[in-house]
């Protein structure tokens, strides 16, 4: 009886995922729209959003690359590709653990795929992303950013970055829907790790000794992923094995809690 319950979930948990996957115009026509949303009646529209970003880093390039006494051609470049992969890091994650939480009225009036909501979350912050890189075309024109075969290596970088936003939401989204302190924890939580991680910061500057701070954080090793093709080099060895280890585990970790728990959203909504 037990293994044909869990056989049962794992079949429904699957139905879940191909239904929202074939669904991808639909979400991703929504999470499009949302973004418009925000910014509607508005003369640069979503690209307020690039502004904003645009300001931050080339302030914050300026005041930290004089105080680690770095080249600005070096730093800006460093420091522009570190927040845009932060921000969309941090958005996923932080937007994880309310996914199902702000679509309560969605999930109780209407069946929908469960992953359809985690899709279009996921993907409102990519369409972010997409607006925010324009901010290195400066980069490019004034500080001469590396561009080379290894830069296409990004939407490598990229996809795997989506997937593995997709299995760990899945997760957090669970979890935030379960104990509503979860987005609060998780929120406080970013905020230590953003520190922690070489974003303004460059590992060069950490003593030896200290380097397994970087070696033993995930966050450290996905900016390194999305970093080095657009600085125009290729991830190390032991970030491609530790990213696709990690892909991995989140892809058959997040499939076997969803199937466990799948049922019980309507119920801890």
């Amino acid at each position: 009886m037990l293994k044909f319950s869990l056989s049962h979930n794992y079949r429904l948990a699957l139905i879940d995922l191909v239904d929202a996957l074939k669904s991808w115009r639909i979400w991703l026509l929504l999470a499009w729209h949302e973004v418009k949303l925000r910014y509607r009646r508005s003369t640069l529209g979503p690209f307020w959003i690039t502004l904003s970003m645009a300001i931050t880093i080339y302030t914050m390039g300026v005041l930290y690359g004089h105080l680690f006494k770095m080249d600005l051609a070096v730093y800006y470049p460093f420091l522009a590709t570190g927040i845009l992969g932060w921000n969309l890091i941090s958005l996923i994650v932080n937007d994880a653990t309310m996914t199902f939480v702000s679509v309560e009225q969605f999930i109780k009036q209407m069946k929908q795929p469960y992953l359809f909501f985690l899709f279009q979350s996921v993907t409102r912050n990519f369409i972010i992303f997409f607006h925010n890189i324009l901010v290195l075309v400066p980069l490019i024109l004034f500080f001469h950013l590396k561009i080379n075969i290894y830069t296409l290596f990004i939407f490598i970088s990229l996809l795997i970055l989506w997937i593995n936003a997709v299995s760990y939401s899945t997760i957090l989204a669970l979890l935030g829907t379960r104990f509503r302190d979860i987005p609060i924890l998780v929120a406080s939580l970013i905020q230590v790790v953003f520190f922690l991680t070489p974003i303004m910061w460059s590992p060069t500057i950490l003593p030896e000794r200290y380097h397994y701070i970087i070696a033993l954080n995930p966050f450290a090793q996905f900016m390194e992923l999305f970093r080095n093709p657009l600085l125009g080099t290729l991830p190390s060895n032991y970030t491609l094995i530790t990213t696709l280890g990690l892909t991995i585990l989140g892809i058959f970790s997040s499939f076997i809690i969803f199937s466990r728990y799948r049922a019980r959203i309507a119920y801890w909504l």
